[in-house]
């Protein structure tokens, strides 16, 4: 179901200029998808969506142009630069970051590794990386680790 929602997905950024998370949860709806804003939000993550401007003035979502390495390195780097430590606690990463640096942690993590975090609640030095598991919390956090190391 998933991949067959990423393709209409991707079927009608390409056919129409849509702008917002409802417009396109509309869209898939009258298609005989059963999307919510979380899915479609989970969706354009996942799918690298960007906004770009229209001729009207507008913004409409499309395919990034970057390259996919060079965000990814981008956003190591963010991550390399803020995170002091980080600890498991049960399906939750705790992730203590640089004062002032919570909500760039959270959108790097989010970014860079968003396919293994449900989602991010940033603090001004903290971030909360949920798991769908106490196993995949603790991986999580092995491969941030070897990440920023790197």
């Amino acid at each position: 179901m998933k991949i067959a929602r990423h393709a209409e997905i991707m079927k009608l950024i390409e056919q129409y200029q849509i702008g917002t998370q409802e417009e396109l949860v509309e869209k898939l709806n009258e298609r005989g998808f059963k999307a919510t804003q979380a899915t479609v939000s989970r969706d354009i993550r996942q799918l690298r969506l960007t906004k770009v401007p229209t001729d009207s003035g507008r913004v409409k979502y499309a395919v990034s142009s970057h390259g996919s390495g060079e965000k990814t390195d981008r956003l190591m780097r963010v991550l390399k630069e803020t995170v002091v430590s980080m600890e498991p606690a049960g399906t939750i990463l705790v992730v203590k970051t640089a004062i002032g640096m919570g909500m760039a942690a959270a959108t790097a993590l989010d970014d860079a590794l968003g396919d293994q975090i449900v989602g991010t609640i940033a603090g001004d030095d903290t971030v909360f990386c949920a798991t769908k598991s106490v196993e995949a919390a603790e991986e999580l956090a092995v491969i941030l680790e070897n990440r920023i190391r790197e």
